[in-house]
């Protein structure tokens, strides 16, 4: 098996998710991968928006739109080239997580895709389905599954 070319990691701000970037980077890195960093967002709206807008006046802005997803991309990044990555793409996609990264994987011809274990042992993740587990379903293609939790 040739080494991988292309890994994609996705990432919600969480710490456990900048776990995952952090071992996707690694690999990325040991293999001289490209990285490829995806975040899926939904944006505020309506009665919600309206009320985050109140509350932070002149700072409103960082909850429209992608701004949150930018930032946890430029964040994911600057941890990612700490763990010796080099070629780094990220893409911030308005969607739910699982169909986002599984359309930036094939989008990127990722040949990988690294996430995080959160989500997949807990109640929740049993009845209703976890991140990981979905991607690991609907992927096509390598996924790894780090310890993140």
């Amino acid at each position: 098996m040739a080494a991988y070319r292309t890994v994609m990691v996705g990432t919600d701000g969480s710490e456990s998710s900048y776990s995952a970037v952090e071992g996707a980077a690694r690999l990325a890195a040991a293999c001289g991968a490209e990285l490829v960093i995806a975040c899926a967002y939904m944006p505020m709206r309506g009665p919600e928006l309206a009320r985050a807008q109140d509350q932070l006046g002149a700072e409103a802005y960082q909850v429209v739109g992608s701004a949150p997803a930018e930032e946890t991309l430029r964040t994911a990044t600057e941890r990612a080239r700490a763990q010796g990555a080099e070629t780094i793409r990220s893409t911030a996609v308005e969607d739910e997580p699982v169909p986002a990264l599984v359309a930036v994987a094939r989008e990127c011809s990722a040949d990988l895709v690294v996430v995080g274990n959160r989500g997949l042992r807990s109640l929740a993740g049993r009845i209703l389905g976890s991140v990981p587990a979905d991607i690991a379903r609907r992927a096509g293609l390598d996924v790894l599954i780090v310890h993140t939790t």
